[in-house]
């Protein structure tokens, strides 16, 4: 049997209890990854609202840097667990092997595009030279470690799909024990460090991806049942590559249309100024802590359904779908709540300028309404993928995320004014957990394969 001891069970015992095992450090490394993001956003938010904004506007880049990233790591994640669920070793170490090599190529050619075009990218935004010279230094920085930020993602899907989900969280909270040591360091200069404020804050996220990443590296080392006789510079396997393609491209699609699309969105905003983009960007830093939440389950589910989907244990999979729902809908519940309930509190966190508090607080009470379908949705597209019909939640994502460039200025420009924009994100959110959830039951319940393998696991669950 393919397992390390360190792998969670995924294919027998209680349902909840893998789910729960396998989400919760899963989640934990979620928030180490958005506290990169909050971290710099506290302190670079007492330099200023234009240091926000600009950091905040690099950042749609970085963001669009994970529709590269998907796609290995969907080859990572769905392919270890399928290949575990089958016992196929050397399925493990193919997908291991050309998830690596994938990404490692990806992330040299984004970061070269990125370092030479920033310049045109960043005056879509109309920021003002200020505010873009500060942006652009700053991307820069973030395009040299590019490599570290990008492989990261893949070697925790790599162990996700496993079943340790332990691992990959011990790493990135060593990094980021190393961000927040580092970020005001190097913001505001300590001893020999001058104060390099917006550069120092790229910096640091350098230094804390490099040593995550070297730390992944030393644990491969130490893990031979999964990262064994990989041969990283072996000529890839073209077919392979283009299966993995087939299967992450749809993702990926959606990640990188909904980051243009966001894109879009913000330089609608920036009619209303400096404060307004400023609170988007915080805004939407304060909510991801309601969607890394639910990401948490959706790479559970993923390799869960995966792991099951690999051993034909079908009504396995139908079951811990359910399983999973009951559990995101308590925790979008909490997160509406939250949102709505202490708006003002928790912008006032980031943000200390009246009119930003005004609109921030407008902000998450109405993002806040759309929290249980997110977490929803978040959570049936990792069932999905975990199924490796990756092609529903990105029709439903990439449909719905289109249609608010059109509903935000439609809005926008009436009487609401910049709640217009809020509005619209909220609505097609919860409209996109409404419609995905029934696709996947509508599957679940029609599709002919899963229909044989959850009859076919029923029957021998009856005979054991």
């Amino acid at each position: 049997m393919i397992r390390s001891s360190k792998a969670i069970p995924l294919t027998e015992g209680s349902i909840l209890t893998a789910l729960l095992k396998l989400a919760l450090p899963i989640i934990a490394t979620s928030f180490v990854q958005m506290a990169y993001g909050f971290i710099d956003m506290i302190w670079v938010g007492r330099l200023g609202s234009g240091a926000v904004a600009a950091v905040g506007t690099s950042g749609f880049f970085t963001w669009l840097a994970n529709a590269l990233i998907i796609i290995p790591r969907i080859g990572a994640e769905v392919g270890v667990a399928q290949s575990i669920g089958r016992q196929d070793r050397e399925g493990v170490a193919k997908a291991i092997r050309h998830s690596l090599q994938l990404i490692f190529v990806l992330s040299v050619v984004y970061a070269a595009l990125l370092l030479i075009f920033r310049g045109p990218l960043l005056s879509f935004y109309r920021l003002g030279p200020d505010i873009q010279a500060m942006a652009g230094t700053y991307l820069a920085i973030i395009c040299a470690g590019m490599v570290f930020f990008a492989t990261n993602p893949v070697f925790t899907a790599i162990f996700n799909g496993s079943g340790d989900s332990a691992t990959p969280f011990r790493i990135n909270a060593l990094g980021l024990v190393a961000n927040i040591i580092l970020d005001p360091m190097f913001i505001f200069g300590f001893g020999p460090i001058p104060r390099l404020e917006v550069v120092g804050a790229a910096v640091t996220t350098l230094l804390a991806q490099l040593l995550a990443t070297s730390v992944f590296i030393w644990e491969a080392r130490r893990r031979p049942e999964l990262f064994s006789g990989l041969q990283l510079l072996k000529r890839p396997d073209w077919g392979y590559l283009r299966q993995m393609f087939a299967r992450g491209l749809p993702m990926s699609l959606q990640s990188a249309l909904f980051t243009l699309i966001s894109m879009a969105i913000a330089r609608i905003i920036s009619a209303w100024g400096p404060v307004a983009i400023a609170v988007q960007r915080v805004g939407s830093q304060i909510e991801s802590i309601s969607w890394m939440t639910a990401g948490g389950f959706q790479s559970a589910m993923s390799a869960f359904a995966g792991q099951n989907y690999g051993a034909r244990q079908g009504q396995r999979v139908y079951r811990g779908y359910f399983v999973g729902l009951g559990v995101v809908s308590c925790l979008g519940g909490v997160a509406t709540a939250a949102l709505v309930g202490a708006a003002r509190p928790l912008i006032s966190i980031f943000l200390h300028e009246p009119e930003a508090l005004a609109v921030g607080t407008a902000y998450l009470r109405i993002i806040g309404l759309s929290q249980l379908p997110q977490a929803v949705e978040i959570l049936t597209a990792g069932a999905f993928i975990g199924l490796g019909r990756t092609t529903p939640p990105s029709i439903v994502g990439i449909s719905l995320n289109a249609l608010r460039i059109p509903a935000a200025l439609l809005l926008s420009g009436s009487a609401l004014g910049l709640d217009g924009v809020w509005w619209t994100i909220s609505i097609s959110t919860i409209l996109k957990g409404l419609i995905l959830s029934a696709w996947y039951l509508r599957f679940m319940n029609k599709d002919q394969e899963m229909v044989t393998m959850r009859a076919e696991s029923t029957a021998q669950e009856g005979t054991v």
